[in-house]
């Protein structure tokens, strides 16, 4: 494992590519989702190493409803397999796990191993490992203003710090690094008031070939740049 100096705290992923890797091997979609699925498992336990201590993955989002439903299904299933055979290792390793999203428009059985495993880890002090999955960063935002106004809060009561805790990233920092494979430039409504002050670092590599080598690319990348944050 490579020294760097200045590691981010809070890495988000937006891990694209899966589709078109698999499309590259003459293989269905669902093959090259399940390549990434397994790919997440080596670049959380990597990000460990490094003792980063917040990182958040883009596994679903609100606009993936419109993919086929054969793929749909198997996005779900590819969780829900995740969640039962790797959260159990993460929780040895001290690994948090915690939900960003609507989780009551998903199936109920994977509902219910995400709650499974929210709970099971909810005491752990390492990293804190959030999945981001039926996640949309406008639909956050107007989850939010619903629950403020459903809380009767006052305009003039209303600040940043008071909006941050209505929003499902409450009690996290905000991101430092947003990593997104694939070649694409652009968030796709991911974490949009999070990564107001983010570094971002974009990849041609696909997700299921960003291994070690790329991660620390990355990080080397953030570690050399100078936060200001609107500064001189």
């Amino acid at each position: 494992m490579r020294k760097i100096a200045h590691l981010p705290n809070h890495v988000a992923v937006v891990p694209d590519g899966n589709g078109r890797w698999a499309k590259q091997q003459g293989l269905p979609r669902l093959v090259g989702h399940l390549a990434g699925a397994k790919n997440m498992r080596l670049v959380v336990e990597y990000l460990n190493e490094y003792s980063i201590k917040h990182m958040t993955l883009y596994g679903f989002s609100t606009e993936n409803w419109s993919r086929p439903e054969d793929e749909v299904e198997g996005l779900f299933h590819l969780l829900e397999k995740f969640i039962d055979q790797d959260v159990p290792e993460f929780h040895k390793r001290g690994i948090r796990l915690r939900h960003l999203g609507r989780l009551g428009e998903l199936p109920p059985s994977l509902q219910q191993a995400m709650n499974r495993a929210v709970e099971l880890t909810k005491n752990n002090t390492g990293m804190t490992l959030s999945l981001a999955f039926n996640y949309g960063g406008r639909a956050e935002i107007l989850d939010a203003v619903h629950h403020l106004i459903a809380d009767s809060i006052s305009p003039q009561d209303i600040d940043e710090k008071l909006f941050n805790s209505y929003l499902y990233t409450a009690g996290l920092p905000d991101v430092d690094l947003l990593i997104r494979t694939g070649d694409e430039l652009r968030l796709s409504n991911f974490l949009i008031w999070q990564t107001a002050y983010s570094e971002y670092y974009f990849t041609k590599v696909l997700w299921p070939d960003f291994g070690k080598r790329e991660i620390e690319k990355a990080l080397l990348s953030y570690s050399q740049r100078q936060r200001r944050f609107g500064g001189l």
